[in-house]
């Protein structure tokens, strides 16, 4: 390519994501989540659409092999069963005694047909086995397999609504998270119940946790209650990320 092309397109490229930088200070956008006028958040936001403006919306990360699995501790875990803390779950607690037979992760809001789906109905769905990097915002990073169901075959079951844009997630030990329908439907993206050949274990999120291979480690939530589809953002409120001094977007 020659020097006066490249000059050229990186021109555009600066003009582009101006244009999205413009478009964002002045809140025009209502396609993306709210900034509360913090400069911090305005950058998430920025990233975000930087991100899907330059780069491909379904490149799959890389996939490691079997030889590459590693130790993986479960920083800041809380066990949502444990009585002695803050955001014990007395219905978890009994799922976990009850081997999570009765567990059952509801999908609601823009579907055309809301549910409960157990572990076996999961399991049903043609499954992915992935082994990928978990990057923590801490700094370490670990190899695992994960074993799940994409999260795009459980919301076409459901039925996607056209006017479905944003998926929201709670969990068991009480947060809640939020993602676009981009990272939704990426094919990595799944309801992961197994981890390195075996049903996941309880540190790591026991029976079904999300993982968002595109995003930093803590977007991957544990301990899957609920699954809401809905047309506006929701931040989760004191419960989610961004009320809580960390990013909505965590893109890698």
């Amino acid at each position: 390519m020659k020097t006066s092309e490249l000059i050229t397109r990186r021109r555009m490229m600066i003009t582009g994501l101006s244009s999205v930088g413009g478009l964002l200070l002045t809140g025009c956008s209502k396609k993306l989540p709210p900034s509360y006028g913090n400069i911090l958040r305005m950058g998430d936001t920025l990233t975000y659409a930087a991100h899907q403006t330059l780069l491909p919306g379904q490149k799959l990360v890389k996939e490691y092999t079997h030889r590459d699995i590693s130790s993986f501790p479960a920083t800041g875990t809380t066990n949502p069963g444990d009585p002695n803390t803050h955001n014990s779950s007395e219905v978890y607690r009994n799922l976990h005694r009850g081997g999570f037979t009765d567990w059952r992760l509801s999908i609601e809001g823009l579907v055309a047909k809301p549910g409960l789906y157990s572990l076996a109905d999961l399991k049903r769905f043609p499954s992915r086995t992935q082994i990928t990097r978990h990057t923590c915002e801490e700094g370490w990073s670990a190899i695992a397999q994960w074993t799940g169901v994409p999260l795009s075959r459980v919301l076409d079951d459901a039925g996607l609504l056209p006017s479905a844009r944003f998926i929201s997630f709670y969990s068991y030990d009480e947060w809640a998270d939020c993602i676009d329908m981009l990272d939704a439907l990426h094919p990595q993206t799944i309801l992961a119940y197994g981890m390195n050949g075996r049903d996941l274990p309880l540190p790591h999120g026991a029976p079904v946790r999300l993982r968002v291979e595109t995003q930093l480690g803590y977007k991957s939530m544990k301990y899957l209650q609920r699954i809401v589809v809905r047309e506006e953002f929701d931040d989760g409120g004191k419960n989610g990320n961004i009320q809580n001094g960390w990013s909505w977007y965590a893109g890698i």
